[in-house]
């Protein structure tokens, strides 16, 4: 039998291309981001608008894969505030904690897309550099969207929430999904000791009382110490993009889109809502009749301080203020409003009366919605209408139609209701 020989110049070529194949597959790692069978321990969602899953705990780890808001996610581990969690695509990765949110979360933020569908527009508003959209009003809450720089938005609530770092509660999910596991270990025998009852504690003299005077208080030059100073308040508006996503914003951030021929009567106020209500053929240009509200400062519970008309002239070819009321608690929503036909008007054949309409709380403490007719200059109240106030954890709503100061029994008749709504002073 001839062995054959592997030498000579001819064969010089195979044997380079056997050792780059061989090194080439031995070189060449498995997928580690390839899923296990190992079970699900909880669900996440995604909440940023995209993140990168990490291939191991370091912060400086390489990327695995991206995922996108609403994404579901498996979690396999826990490790602190780091998530190990899996796609449905079976690719794994670490993820932080603070940046996923729960099954409840992801339900109350289509919750809340699907209420702000059902509120009334309290105006336009552009923001001037790209700004993010919250799930709530809070900082350390994630941001699942962006608004681009010179975007639109449309305001819808308001709320004012203390300016403290809290943790956000999108790892509220990591107690659920952490599972318990019996611990074998020697230092088990050691934690039943632990359960038994520490030593009562040396009882008090008899004399403490006297031991503890004199009191600070008890001292002639004694000075209470000063209350804590509030907490500083973030103003945040509940806004709605043009492709329809609902989110939180910081209201300093935006720039309500009125006119700047109007704008420049704020007098240092922030402008919380504006809408128009009538037209006015100057010439060839048309102008609007505006109203607005305006907060001086940042407001807790309400959304306005003051409201104000304003009417277009003719004969000045400027804006000119028709109405206003100040240092009053209002709140959204500001609407337009159907009136009735003013007899006098139409008699004089001016133009038909417009309307809207304001909540505010009067002087008696009651909330109230007052509807105001419009027409030329002149604004006049048409009537006022008990309101409940409802402050849903998800935006600021106003319920219309329910009488806040009595309740009607059940077995009364229309006319009961008709005679409750005619009381003078209501």
């Amino acid at each position: 039998m001839v062995i054959p020989r592997f030498s000579g110049v001819r064969c010089t070529p195979l044997l380079f291309i056997g050792c780059g194949a061989f090194a080439l597959v031995s070189c060449r790692s498995p997928t580690p981001t390839r899923a296990s069978q190992q079970p699900a321990a909880g669900v996440a969602y995604v909440g940023p608008v995209s993140m990168n899953l990490r291939e191991d705990l370091a912060a400086k780890s390489p990327g695995v894969v991206e995922v996108k808001h609403g994404d579901r996610l498996d979690i396999l581990e826990v490790r602190r505030r780091l998530v190990r969690v899996r796609t449905v695509n079976g690719m794994e990765g670490w993820a932080d904690a603070n940046l996923l949110l729960s099954a409840q979360q992801m339900d109350d933020l289509r919750k809340l897309a699907e209420d702000a569908g059902k509120l009334p527009s309290q105006g336009a508003a552009t923001v001037f550099e790209a700004l993010n959209m919250h799930t709530e009003p809070s900082r350390p809450s994630p941001s699942f969207h962006q608004i681009p720089e010179g975007g639109s938005v449309e305001v819808l609530a308001h709320r004012a929430t203390p300016r403290v770092a809290v943790r956000p509660k999108g790892a509220a999910f990591t107690k659920a999904a952490a599972k318990p596991t019996a611990s074998k270990s020697k230092d088990s025998k050691k934690g039943v000791a632990l359960l038994v009852p520490p030593p009562l504690p040396p009882a008090l003299p008899a004399d403490w009382e006297q031991m503890s005077r004199p009191r600070a208080s008890d001292l002639p030059d004694y000075v209470p110490p000063a209350s804590p100073p509030a907490p500083s308040l973030d103003d945040w508006n509940l806004v709605r993009t043009k492709d329809g996503a609902v989110g939180w914003v910081l209201a300093r951030m935006l720039y309500m889109a009125v006119p700047d021929d109007v704008a420049q009567y704020a007098e240092g106020n922030r402008i919380t809502a504006y809408l128009a209500i009538g037209d006015v053929q100057d010439g060839d240009q048309v102008k609007h009749n505006w109203l607005w509200t305006t907060a001086a400062s940042s407001l807790q519970t309400a959304e306005f301080d003051s409201f104000r008309v304003f009417v277009w002239s003719k004969s000045r070819h400027r804006y000119e203020t028709a109405f206003i009321e100040r240092n009053v608690t209002g709140f959204y929503p500001v609407e337009l409003a159907d009136v009735p036909a003013d007899k006098k008007s139409a008699t004089r054949n001016t133009a038909p009366e417009k309307g809207f309409s304001v909540v505010v709380q009067d002087k008696d403490g009651m909330i109230r919605k007052r509807i105001y007719g419009f027409s030329g200059y002149h604004v006049r109240l048409i009537s006022k209408a008990p309101v409940v106030r409802s402050d849903a954890p998800r935006a600021t709503e106003v319920v219309f139609g329910k009488d806040a100061g009595s309740s009607v029994p059940e077995n009364r008749g229309n006319w009961w209701r008709n005679l409750m709504r005619w009381r003078p002073g209501r």
